[in-house]
C-alpha cells in the first residue's frame, strides 16, 4: 500500500473513531482533551461534533491552519511530559474523552518517546471515559474497546478508563 493510501485510510479511521467517541460521550460530563494539534484538523472536527464542550488542546509548538487555532484559554503550549501533569494537578481526572494524536510516525520510536503517555492519559480520564489513539496504549486502567466496523483492525485504538 502506498503511503498516500495509508494516510487516507488513517484519516478515514480517525474520523470514524472521533464520530463514534463523540456520540458515546453525549450526556456525560467531562472535558475533552486533544493531545497534539498539528494542522488542527481533528481539533476542528471535535469542536464541530461537540460544540458545547470545553476542548483543551496540548501542543509543543502550535502552528495550525489559522481556522483551526483553539482559543488561548484552551490551548496548552509546551512539552506534554510537563504540561499534562500540571494540568492534572489543576483539573484532576476530569476528561470524558481524550484523543491521543501525537506520533513520530514510527511505532518503536513512539513507545520510547511517549512511554509515559498511557499512564498520564489514564490519570486524566474519568471512570468510563474514552481514550482514542492512533497507536496502542498499554495500561492496566485502559480497557480496549471495539471500534466501529469500518475501522480496520490495528489502524486506530480505543479504550475505556476502568476504575
Amino acid at each position: 500500500m502506498s503511503r498516500l493510501d495509508s494516510f487516507i485510510r488513517r484519516l478515514e479511521a480517525q474520523r470514524a473513531v472521533l464520530n463514534w467517541a463523540a456520540s458515546a460521550i453525549r450526556g456525560r460530563d467531562g472535558l475533552v482533551l486533544e493531545l497534539g494539534l498539528g494542522n488542527g484538523r481533528t481539533y476542528d472536527h471535535l469542536r464541530e461534533l461537540l460544540p458545547n464542550r470545553e476542548i483543551y488542546v496540548f501542543e509543543r509548538n502550535p502552528q495550525p491552519n489559522p481556522r483551526s487555532m483553539p482559543p488561548a484559554e484552551f490551548l496548552v503550549v509546551g512539552d506534554m511530559a510537563e504540561t499534562l501533569p500540571a494540568f492534572e494537578k489543576r483539573h484532576g481526572a476530569a476528561a470524558a474523552l481524550i484523543h491521543v494524536d501525537v506520533t513520530t510516525g514510527v511505532p518503536g520510536r513512539d513507545a520510547i518517546a511517549f512511554g509515559w503517555l498511557p499512564a498520564q492519559a489514564a490519570a486524566l480520564a474519568t471512570a468510563g471515559a474514552i481514550i482514542a489513539s492512533g497507536w496502542a496504549l498499554d495500561h492496566d486502567k485502559l480497557e480496549p474497546m471495539p471500534l466501529p466496523q469500518e475501522v480496520p483492525k490495528g489502524r486506530y485504538f480505543a479504550y475505556r478508563r476502568v476504575p
